[in-house]
């Protein structure tokens, strides 16, 4: 009977956490938005402020909410989504890692890069070749474009209007900057020839040629890799 009281009492502030989350929802509050105070949410969900202040610890943790000191609780922004969910950070051999990212994406991004050519509008297709030539206008200028090929990635995973590859983004965007830094962003050509290829048969609605570009901008990558890895 004690155990069963404290795994009650142990799974309250999960429940809580939950029920946070719910009123997240409910209320439409965005990146940014401030909860009520640990007093008007204990009242709103009848627990105590200790379950409440326990359940908010959990959603900190979860990248759901951040606390400001004097001001209050908030909404994270994209919350629920970690910079580094799989702890990449922390594997040493970054040489297979990268390999392994690789067998991933290819995986998943060739067929993402095929629904968006089926359901992606002519807004969207704007968006993705403005970002194309500022990404083809970094290089030759010799900035970094690190960020918006990112975005280029984040954009077509949007694109395809699947829920799910949207939420793995993060992921794959970590095996993006692991390539451009692996190849010493000297894929430059490569890189604007592929792009534009992604761009023309998403905006032609032909999902096969899509497939196919995104599977040859994603095989150039593995060939600077393997010479790299020669050469080293």
């Amino acid at each position: 009977m004690l155990e069963s009281l404290q795994n009650e009492k142990k799974l309250l502030p999960e429940r809580v956490a939950e029920q946070i989350i719910t009123l997240i929802k409910d209320k439409e509050l965005k990146e940014g938005d401030k909860l009520p105070n640990e007093f008007e949410m204990a009242k709103q969900l009848h627990v105590g402020r200790g379950t409440i202040r326990e359940a908010v610890k959990i959603l900190v943790s979860r990248h759901v909410l951040e606390i400001k000191r004097g001001c209050g609780t908030f909404v994270c922004q994209n919350p629920g989504k970690i910079d580094d969910p799989l702890g990449f950070a922390f594997v040493s051999d970054k040489k297979k890692l990268a390999y392994d990212l690789y067998e991933l994406r290819m995986m998943i991004e060739p067929n993402m890069a095929a629904l968006a050519a089926e359901k992606a509008d002519e807004e969207g297709v704007a968006e993705l070749q403005k970002i194309a030539d500022e990404i083809k206008e970094s290089i030759a200028k010799g900035q970094d474009y690190l960020e918006k090929d990112i975005q280029f990635h984040a954009l077509i995973s949007q694109l395809s209007q699947n829920s799910v590859v949207s939420t793995i983004i993060p992921v794959l965007q970590t095996g993006i900057s692991f390539f451009i830094h692996m190849t010493n962003k000297s894929l430059m050509r490569e890189t604007i020839e592929t792009h534009q290829l992604l761009v023309n048969a998403i905006a032609d609605h032909d999902s096969q040629a899509a497939k196919k570009a995104m599977e040859q901008h994603l095989k150039y990558n593995k060939e600077k890799m393997d010479e790299m890895m020669k050469e080293g």
